[in-house]
């Protein structure tokens, strides 16, 4: 059996990603460990979840930091999923969070699209079922 461990978030910065994460979405920093030559093996997550993680890569090239806060050509990238939307949705807000609209209901979730640091997209959702 295999399993996603890590998606890679291309930053500028790992300290102010860590900031933005932590800070602002209530992440918490899995692991921190220096690599030598500037890198460093950063891994978040949302607080109690037991999946998937953002790995916070450092963009090292050109090409790597054209593709900072556009990983997925504009459109919602990632997908926060939450057991309580209004709770999440109103700390993101207070926190500053910018998002690209007002909550709305869809058959499958509420759901409210808002950008991390760089600009990616994410969904900020609560599954109806």
């Amino acid at each position: 059996m295999a399993a996603i461990s890590n998606v890679a978030l291309l930053v500028t910065d790992y300290d102010e990603a860590i900031a933005f994460y932590t800070q602002k979405l209530g992440f918490d920093l899995l692991e921190d460990t220096n690599l030598g030559a500037g890198k460093r093996w950063v891994q978040v997550a949302p607080k109690h979840s037991s999946g998937t993680a953002l790995l916070l890569a450092k963009a090292s090239n050109e090409k790597q930091l054209s593709a900072v806060g556009d990983q997925a050509g504009g459109r919602v990238w990632l997908f926060l999923q939450t057991d309580d939307f209004w709770r999440d949705y109103h700390a993101m807000q207070a926190a500053g969070v910018v998002f690209h609209e007002t909550p709305r209901q869809e058959p499958y979730a509420t759901v409210v699209v808002f950008e991390d640091l760089y600009g990616n997209k994410w969904d900020l959702l609560q599954r109806n079922i």
